[in-house]
């Protein structure tokens, strides 16, 4: 197939307002359709059988990709997701702001691994998959820091899988930032761009 004439559809199934804004911004035309997969419960099942954190992100990058895909025939489905490991365990995105300021506790003055999954469906199945890593060092955050940050940012503390975003107030939290931009964010997007144009998508 000449798929610089007839490019497939792109759909994003994110509901991620940073990981459409990073798609829209590199000029991409796409949908957006969520997977509204239970996150939690595979997550949990994947730990039961012994799967490395580190390949969870994946799996479930892979997951909502493929979900998505199955009801749109033909189109290039976008799954993402991103995990935060802290000495190897995963930490979970806060469910409220106690639980925000609690995570931002457990990580000030320490350094934390965000990995960042990729994964492109094609009628149910994965075409393409791709993992990065960064690395990130909390500087020691002070209960009056913290309360006077979680009162600036608002609910981007449970938007967020480390109660932060880099891209906003949350560059103040850091001493070091180690690794992709994009990946940090939530998106390794420079691979999925090359991924992209070899389909027509973006931009050659």
């Amino acid at each position: 197939m000449d798929y610089r004439e007839n490019p497939p559809r792109l759909i994003l199934a994110s509901e991620s307002p940073t990981r459409r804004a990073m798609l829209s911004h590199a000029g991409l035309e796409f949908e957006t359709r969520p997977s509204r997969l239970d996150e939690a419960a595979i997550k949990a099942s994947l730990a039961a059988a012994g799967a490395p954190p580190e390949a969870i992100a994946q799996a479930l990058a892979d997951a909502k990709a493929e979900r998505v895909s199955a009801a749109a025939p033909g189109a290039l489905v976008v799954g993402a997701d991103q995990s935060l490991l802290l000495e190897g365990r995963i930490i979970d995105k806060p469910a409220d702001r106690a639980g925000a300021k609690a995570t931002l506790k457990e990580l000030s003055g320490r350094a934390h691994r965000l990995v960042g999954a990729v994964a492109v469906s094609r009628d149910r199945a994965v075409l393409w998959r791709h993992r990065e890593e960064a690395v990130l060092e909390m500087r020691d955050l002070s209960e009056a820091f913290l309360d006077r940050y979680l009162d600036e940012i608002g609910e981007v503390a449970v938007q967020t899988v480390g109660a932060y975003a880099l891209e906003g107030r949350g560059a103040q939290l850091f001493t070091r930032v180690e690794g992709d931009h994009f990946t940090i964010l939530g998106l390794p997007l420079l691979a999925l761009l090359a991924f992209l144009r070899e389909h027509g998508v973006a931009m050659t």
